[in-house]
């Protein structure tokens, strides 16, 4: 049975989604009260704070990434304060779990520079093939280069055959009327597309996808022939070593149409026995930037699902969206930000402001993404001397892009310190970039480290806000990094942000100013700003509890954290999240993702994330398993509502309210009218393909599978 868009819109779970998730949610305490009171009596006192399991709940969905199974019951025995300061020093706590899993990405534990070499990118290896750069002596790396130099030739012979093959080009000849009428009035009622050079749509394919070769993991299309079943033995019988070294022996067309059509079944017997390093080594072969791509993204869920310092992850997540980088900016972004994750946020994610902007600042993705790799003082030496070799340049050949450029200078007063109204101009903005000048990146295809180019730097002193600099080299721009850390504007914005982050959409000003007077007076340290938060009545209001919605990283995070899921494949994920429309490091602006719930509520987006939660449930994605039952000795089944209980005291932190539960069995009940699983549609322009199914479960799974699956789209569990 398919919903209609106006049955979906009137269904009970989906009408609750929209309005509970847009109006403010009832403290829990009140909700479902009597709605009368007795004549001439005095209503009961109810607190403006929470108490007891509520405050532990509400620091659970605010200071993680959503509670998992007896994460309630651990924080009531040591205390509420005890747990929130041991979240303050993740040294800590113990991690084996986290990095046991992490070590199936060893990729993402290598330097810049060995990232790299062990994974070329386009860019080196169209190095390599103008003899810049040399080809490594072990042959299964040899074999990587090789097979990505072939695969770069073909595509140069095949964008010049088309080029070869287009007619020349022909004078261009007027506008139709009916064209030139159409522009005119589009201009003149402001209806038309005017921007023509807008971002890369945020919601395109991310590297990991762009790749022509296939990942050894992923399922494959099957627009594939079939696989080579006997050249397919031979290799899984050989021993690991010799596996990879018969894959590395075979010429790249060879190896591609041999990897391509490996059905999932088929690349896990390929895999079996393989370390993680031999596992990354085949997956290099078919594509190296994949694999950089792919890990990065797998490892930043690995530790938002798995890690013990959640406080320290929800952290990283807020300063990685604070110092937005784009993951698609360019071919080596994604090797910059295994770096810039690893080694420039999460250290300092609890530490001092001011390291953590002078971390950002000296990182190759700053510097790439923003521009200022490649911003040039107009009076510098470098500069004098393109000057000077100008009237040697060809006359067709292109001007250099390099000059001042003052994308790094703006983004970092209005988004980094102290905000759009912090009290600077467009010649601070100017003064800035030239402090900036020589900030940039040696040898970035093979090096990727900061590099301070004397030859670049603008001489002479320089004033930003009414603070003068003289000329110091690299540390004039570390005297501005501290002066605009330092400002009480700074202190404000960043309060603000916190505040929005872990109190409300709108946090009260009271809050805000008690926040930004502890970060000025203890230097700018984090830890010490989210203590004055988490002491502060207004946190603890009842008013808030419930009142932010989580976005699409929370929510999915969120849902395998209360499920408790075992997780061996999280590619599922990451589409979920490019599908909700917040793709991992794939945010285009620097102004990073919205907290706010405006962004998130809408009822496509509200469909899409009904429809994961009833295939996270019903285990409809690959490498993810999902076990709601639990064995009993009773005769009968449990009842619907016995279940919904159960699994509601386990899914939904607090309970759900007497509406949202009467919706989510009703539901159920209609579902269990027909004969086929119902599948949650949504109207025509969301244009996503319904993933619900429930196949080889029994009747009691698939009713376990459908309330779990409801419940986790329930309006409590969206919201924190």
């Amino acid at each position: 049975m398919h919903l209609s868009p106006m049955q979906l819109i009137q269904g009970p779970v989906t009408a609750l989604l929209c309005v509970n998730l847009i109006a403010p949610p009832l403290p829990a305490i009140a909700q479902d009260a009597p709605a009368t009171k007795h004549a001439g009596t005095r209503p009961p006192y109810e607190s403006g704070e929470m108490h007891n399991d509520q405050r532990i709940l509400h620091a659970l969905n605010r200071f993680t990434f959503g509670p998992r199974p007896g994460d309630l019951e651990a924080v009531r025995s040591m205390g509420l304060d005890a747990w929130f300061n041991q979240q303050l020093h993740p040294a800590t706590l113990d991690e084996s779990v986290l990095n046991a899993r992490l070590a199936q990405y060893p990729a993402m534990q290598s330097s810049e520079q060995q990232l790299l070499y062990r994974f070329p990118s386009r860019e080196l290896i169209r190095q390599a093939m103008n003899g810049r750069a040399d080809l490594p002596q072990d042959p299964v790396l040899n074999a990587v280069y090789q097979n990505q130099i072939d695969r770069e030739a073909a595509r140069l012979q095949s964008r010049q055959k088309k080029t070869d093959a287009s007619p020349a080009p022909q004078p261009a000849s007027p506008a139709p009327k009916a064209i030139a009428l159409s522009a005119a009035m589009e201009s003149m009622t402001g209806d038309g597309d005017t921007d023509k050079s807008e971002s890369p749509n945020p919601m395109a394919k991310d590297p990991a996808q762009a790749e022509s070769a296939v990942s050894l993991s992923p399922a494959n299309p099957t627009s594939q022939p079939p696989a080579d079943e006997a050249l397919l033995g031979s290799i899984i019988s050989l021993p690991p070593q010799q596996r990879v070294a018969r894959l590395a022996s075979m010429p790249q067309s060879a190896f591609d149409d041999f990897i391509k059509p490996l059905r999932p079944l088929q690349r896990e017997q390929l895999a079996a026995g393989l370390s993680p390093i031999q596992k990354e080594e085949i997956e290099a072969m078919a594509g190296p930037e994949r694999v950089v791509a792919e890990e990065l993204i797998a490892s930043r869920l690995t530790h938002d699902i798995y890690s013990n310092a959640q406080l320290q992850e929800v952290m990283t997540d807020f300063w990685l969206n604070h110092f937005n980088v784009y993951l698609r900016k360019n071919g080596l972004m994604p090797y910059y930000l295994v770096s810039y994750e690893r080694d420039g946020i999460r250290p300092f994610a609890l530490g001092k402001f001011e390291d953590l902007l002078e971390s950002t600042a000296h990182s190759p993705a700053m510097l790439d993404y923003l521009d200022n790799a490649s911003s040039i003082g107009p009076d510098s030496l470098a500069a004098e001397r393109a000057k000077d070799n100008a009237w040697r340049r060809p006359a067709n050949q292109k001007k250099s892009n390099e000059g001042l450029n003052e994308n790094y200078a703006r983004e970092l007063m209005e988004l980094h310190t102290v905000g759009v109204n912090g009290g600077y101009t467009q010649a601070d903005v100017v003064q800035a970039a030239r402090i900036f000048t020589g900030w940039t990146i040696d040898r970035p295809a093979r090096e990727a480290a900061f590099q301070f180019n004397p030859n670049r730097h603008e001489p002479g002193a320089s004033k930003v806000m009414g603070q003068k600099f003289k000329d110091h080299g690299e540390a004039e721009g570390r005297e501005l990094l501290h002066f605009l850390a330092t400002r009480p504007a700074t202190a404000h914005f960043i309060s603000r942000e916190l505040a929005e982050r872990f109190v409300s959409d709108d946090p009260p000003q009271s809050i805000i100013d008690r926040m930004a007077h502890t970060y000025l007076s203890s230097g700018g340290d984090i830890s010490a700003v989210l203590k004055t938060m988490f002491h502060s009545p207004e946190f603890w209001s009842t008013a808030v509890y419930r009142a932010k919605v989580k976005t699409p990283l929370e929510y999915v995070v969120s849902a395998v954290r209360a499920g408790n899921l075992e997780i061996a494949n999280l590619r599922p994920l990451a589409n979920a999240l490019r599908q909700m429309g917040m793709p991992i490091y794939g945010c285009v602006p620097p102004t990073g993702y919205s907290w706010q719930a405006s962004a998130w509520v809408s009822t496509g987006a509200l469909v899409d994330r009904m429809n994961f939660a009833l295939s996270l449930a019903a285990n409809r994605f690959p490498g993810i398993n999902a076990t709601w039952g639990e064995e009993s000795a009773a005769d009968a089944a449990p009842s619907p509502e016995f279940e919904e209980a159960r699994l509601e005291s386990r899914l939904v932190s607090g309970s759900v309210s007497v509406s949202t539960r009467s919706a989510v069995l009703d539901q159920f009940r209609q579902q269990s009218l027909n004969n086929t699983p119902q599948v949650v549609d949504q109207p025509a322009s969301v244009q996503v393909r319904p993933q619900f199914r429930m196949r080889n479960a029994s009747p009691l799974e698939r009713q376990d599978q459908l309330l779990a699956g409801l419940l986790l789209g329930s309006p409590e569990f969206q919201r924190r």
